[in-house]
């Protein structure tokens, strides 16, 4: 593909400015302080017996700060801790404890001390107690948690094989969790049954939920990017359910992660990757098919971090910079021809090798001011800026894709107050996510069709345009009380004002149809120029609408409040409530237009009844609908440590979690009716229609001219618009949790393993479904004799065109079977493992070959009579493993992944039809597990380290991804058959994969 010099951009002038801003900073340790909120709690005991008066002082090692609590009839809670490493000292009857630990995001970790007399055993190992003692800092391992949650270490980010760069990749290696990285290089994480919409990811406490489009994270619906630099990213844990009251906007996974801080020390680095090039991969199957070597292909990455004191013990500062230049391989390749004709060549020269360029900057800077123990301020910005051209390859030309800017800017400004038995944490945040993708010409766009009207060709300019995003501002606090002994207090308050808009044209250009073989027989035409279209479907802009841009000053709210009540030193109960209210008044004030609602009712009059459902339910007056109201939410949660000492603990919960609803559902009702598509019908050879001037025409080149089809249409021009209607009491998604496990500290082969082992059952309800409001003139769905499909497309609303309704739908099941077990890397054992197995059994009420975000379902006349079927995209059996280990500079990493075949859709209409009817007339779809759609990947990294012994080092590093270069196929052929005829390619895999092929990436980089 040619592409001209501003889409291409060579790296060296960035990669010189990274390697720059390196340079500056030569003289120091590591930045490992982050910023978020850990609590240590537990016991301070004397003689064996609880301490009367003990005062408790944390200490982080690399910045100072300093927390300080009386510990009450012996017990003490330490909450606010930024994620890192501890010095924790005890004061009691005169005799003082240290202990040095490491916490980590999020955590509420149990600590015992011992004055003058034996510590209690604690994670890390048991600590001996003379008048002052210190214990080399462990890791604290969280066991009295409800939560169903693993973390992600910042060693796993650092060194398991990863090609992405996305710090969500390593979500996969917790139970439940998987991260996708689809044929065109897009990547999503999911959990469950659910879509990624569930999904919500806490950057330093602050939600990153995407409002307007699908992905669940501001910028991931359809990007190869990345929505945070991995090099600001300390650590993040996973909680796949039953998380607390204080996590909103959410009702599938939850993510926290914590960004890298500056410290008392200056510390810098750089590193660069190069992959995919078509000397280092195997190639794809599409380019083994195609026969024309390799698509030009390449992934460069590179950045730079730098952080340190500005003022020792008082202020830092941390900045990074990451960059990504892709050229994703791909190959475009004619579907099926009749038999007899091959493509012209003007059509064959547009087939064959391309590769789609992806360019994204990402920036991330932070202040941290320890005002004094009480009091901490920060201030942190992320940018986010990308470029592409995509949706290439497979049947689309390399013009008939389209070009799309993703953009995000994100403001956080934390203020963080403490004493003895209080904390109080306030952000402001300002967000401005932009989403822009454009056809990549202004120009017709012809699909070149078969005899049976599959697709052989899209040829000429795109459909898509879009301005789609959210701006605003928001401000929440969290107000943390420990003073009355065995209770946690925590409540919160959330407000934020957000505009959000859904801007669309589809299609912005006309899309001609083209009967190929008629145009070759009847014709004689070889050249697209002279083809003749039988068919033109095209948006038109209503005549009198201004803006067409569909907007909404959105207002959040949301409250909670939550109790960890430590009964006793062993048995905690977690009690949590919150509420969410979100007002939209895009939709909450839409009034139908006047003539929409009296053909509505005309139509009704005649269709409806019988059909199922009231018009009125759809029909907006402004006045007749609220923002939903019910949203409270419930969180139980226990753990009961059998023997006091955290190293076998029963643990549960069960809970309520809302989402919301997308803006891009809900604006639908007002994008289609200010920019309705039409199509109409030409009368030529082959493919005859009758004249009418109406909807079949005479073909004229002049019909080439867009403005000439709005002329068709100026007449009538809600003639075949499509309507779309919200239903008046649309309620807001939701999931109930419930989840019961066990874990375990074991000691084998001499080491010991973090293991545990839960069973959970996760329901989905109430997601948003777009059905087809049309009915025959019987008032019914499916036709007489019918039990499937047969939707009357045919019967339109007078005057307009298809009636689509949305309403509340959507659910799915889920049982899962999670076992975890780790095996830490120390500096006294210097390898670890992580294991994980999942089992799901889970299902849903409708059904989609391609991902679980589908909104339509246009077989049934609703979901209840949709079948249930299998979840799609969830395999029964997943497993994930991983493993590093450490020697002489040399560290050797590896992560295996595994899965059963992930569930498909199928059509199926082999049940044999009377005669009168056709042969899908007893259809139905149901869910099926191709016997190729299992999915086994290994990667292997080995990573060497060369110190300078000058406070420099250097990193050079290989990783192989796929390493038995395994084909997993993605897209199969899902149609078993029809009429007693089963179809002889049922169960057959196309070209599609999951990448990577087997490839190689090379890595450089620089630290002192």
């Amino acid at each position: 593909m040619k592409l001209n010099d501003n889409q291409r951009r060579t790296p060296m002038p960035r990669l010189l400015a990274c390697a720059l801003a390196s340079c500056l900073a030569m003289s120091s340790p590591a930045v490992l302080a982050q910023s978020t909120a850990a609590t240590v709690r537990g016991q301070i005991t004397v003689d064996a017996a609880p301490a009367g008066q003990a005062e408790v002082t944390a200490t982080n090692t690399a910045t100072g700060l300093t927390r300080k609590v009386q510990a009450s009839n012996g017990s003490y809670s330490i909450g606010g801790l930024p994620p890192g490493t501890y010095r924790i000292d005890a004061v009691a009857d005169g005799q003082t404890t240290t202990r040095t630990i490491v916490v980590q995001v999020g955590q509420v970790a149990t600590l015992n001390l011992a004055a003058g007399g034996v510590a209690e055993t604690a994670p890390g190992g048991p600590a001996t107690t003379v008048d002052t003692v210190t214990v080399t800092a462990a890791t604290m391992v969280e066991t009295k948690t409800p939560e169903v949650a693993t973390y992600v270490s910042q060693l796993q980010i650092e060194t398991l094989p990863q090609a992405s760069r996305n710090f969500l990749a390593f979500a996969d290696i917790v139970p439940g969790m998987i991260f996708d990285r689809r044929g065109n290089g897009t990547t999503q994480l999911r959990s469950g049954a659910q879509s990624s919409n569930g999904i919500n990811v806490f950057i330093d406490g602050v939600g990153q939920k995407n409002y307007v489009l699908k992905g669940g994270i501001g910028g991931q619906d359809q990007s190869k990017g990345n929505p945070f630099p991995q090099l600001a990213i300390g650590e993040y844990k996973v909680i796949t359910s039953n998380y607390k009251a204080e996590y909103d906007q959410i009702s599938s996974a939850a993510v926290t992660a914590v960004t890298k801080s500056g410290t008392n020390d200056f510390h810098g680095n750089f590193f660069w990757d190069k992959a995919n090039i078509p000397e280092w991969r195997e190639q794809t199957p599409a380019e083994e098919r195609a026969g024309n070597g390799k698509s030009p292909s390449g992934e460069t990455q590179y950045g730079a971090a730098f952080g340190g004191p500005i003022i020792r013990d008082r202020l830092f500062f941390f900045v990074t910079y990451e960059a990504k230049e892709f050229e994703t391989p791909d190959t475009i390749a004619a579907g099926s021809l009749d038999p007899g004709f091959t493509l012209t060549p003007e059509l064959q020269a547009l087939t064959g090798p391309t590769s789609e360029p992806f360019d994204e900057d990402l920036w991330f800077g932070k202040l941290t001011w320890q005002v004094n123990d009480n009091n901490l301020v920060e201030l942190s910005g992320k940018v986010r800026n990308e470029t592409e051209i995509t949706d290439l390859g497979g049947l689309n030309t390399d013009t008939y894709g389209k070009s799309n800017n993703n953009d995000s800017t994100r403001i956080d400004l934390r203020y963080q107050w403490s004493n003895t038995d209080w904390l109080n944490d306030m952000h402001f945040t300002h967000e401005d996510e932009e989403f822009n993708p454009r056809a990549i010409v202004l120009a017709p766009g012809y699909i070149i069709q078969n005899s049976q009207r599959g697709t052989v060709l899209n040829v000429g300019g795109g459909q898509d345009f879009q301005d789609k995003g959210q701006d605003g501002w928001g401000f929440q606090d969290d107000l943390t009380y420990t003073g009355l002994e065995g209770h946690t207090f925590k409540a919160g308050f959330k407000y934020k004002s957000v505009d959000i808009n859904a801007f669309e044209q589809q299609p912005i250009n006309a899309q001609y149809s083209i009967n190929y073989p008629a145009n070759v027989f009847f014709l004689g035409n070889s050249s697209l120029a002279t083809f003749q279209p039988y068919q033109v479907r095209f948006g038109a802009p209503l005549p009198g609408v201004g803006d067409r841009n569909i907007t909404s000053s959105n207002k959040q709210y949301g409250i909670y409040f939550q109790d960890d009540w430590e009964i006793n030193d062993k048995l905690i109960i977690n009690l949590g409530l919150r509420y969410d209210y979100e007002k939209t008044p895009s939709y909450e004030d839409y009034v139908t237009p006047p003539e929409l609602v009296t053909a509505l009712r005309g139509w009704s009059n005649i269709h409806q009844p019988g059909a199922g459902y009231d018009i009125e339910d759809y029909i907006s007056t402004g006045n007749n609908r609220d923002a939903f109201k019910d949203a409270w939410q419930p969180r139980v949660g226990f753990s009961y440590d059998l023997f006091a000492d955290q190293r076998h603990v029963i643990f549960g919960g069960a809970g309520r979690a809302y989402d919301r609803n997308l803006f891009d559902y809900l604006a639908l009702e007002q994008s289609k009716s200010t920019f309705p598509s039409y199509t109409l019908l030409f009368n030529t050879p082959g493919n005859p229609c009758t004249v009418d001037n109406v909807n079949c025409f005479e073909w004229d080149p002049r019909f080439l001219n867009q403005q000439e089809l709005y002329a068709l249409v100026a007449a009538d021009p809600d003639r075949g618009a499509e309507v779309n209607l919200m239903n008046n009491d649309l309620k807001v998604p939701y999931s109930d949790q419930f989840s019961l496990g066990m874990r375990n500290t074991l000691n084998f082969v001499g080491v010991d393993w973090n293991t545990s082992a839960t069973l959970v059952h996760i329901e989905s309800h109430d997601g948003i479904i777009f059905t087809l409001g049309n009915r025959y003139d019987d008032g019914t769905f499916y036709g007489p004799g019918r039990t499937f499909g047969g939707a009357p497309f045919g019967e339109p609303i007078p005057g307009f065109g298809t009636l689509i309704k949305a309403d509340n739908g959507v659910e799915t099941k889920l049982n899962q079977l999670l076992l975890w077990a780790e095996k830490p890397l120390t500096a006294e054992s210097p390898w670890g493992m992580t294991l994980a197995y999942t089992y799901s059994k889970g299902e849903e009420n409708r059904a989609n070959a391609a991902n679980s975000d589908e909104h339509y379902v246009f077989d049934y006349e609703n979901l209840h009579d949709h079948p249930w079927v299998a979840s799609v995209g969830v395999p029964e059996h997943r497993f994930v493993g991983t493993g590093i280990y450490q020697t002489h500079g040399f560290t050797f990493s590896t992560k295996l992944t595994w899965s059963s075949a992930i569930a498909k859709d199928t059509l199926d209409c082999t049940t044999p039809t009377p005669d009168g009817l056709d042969n899908c007339a007893f259809g139905r779809v149901d869910s099926v597990y191709f016997s190729d759609a299992n999915f086994f990947q290994w990667d292997l990294a080995v990573q060497k380290e060369f110190d300078t012994g000058v406070g420099l080092k250097y990193m050079i590093r290989g990783d192989i991804f796929n390493i038995t270069n395994a084909r997993n196929w993605s897209a199969f052929q899902n149609f078993k058959g029809v009429d007693g005829t089963i179809n002889p390619v049922y169960g057959d895999h196309t070209d599609e994969i999951t990448l990577p092929t087997r490839s190689f990436k090379l890595s450089f980089g620089i630290s002192w």
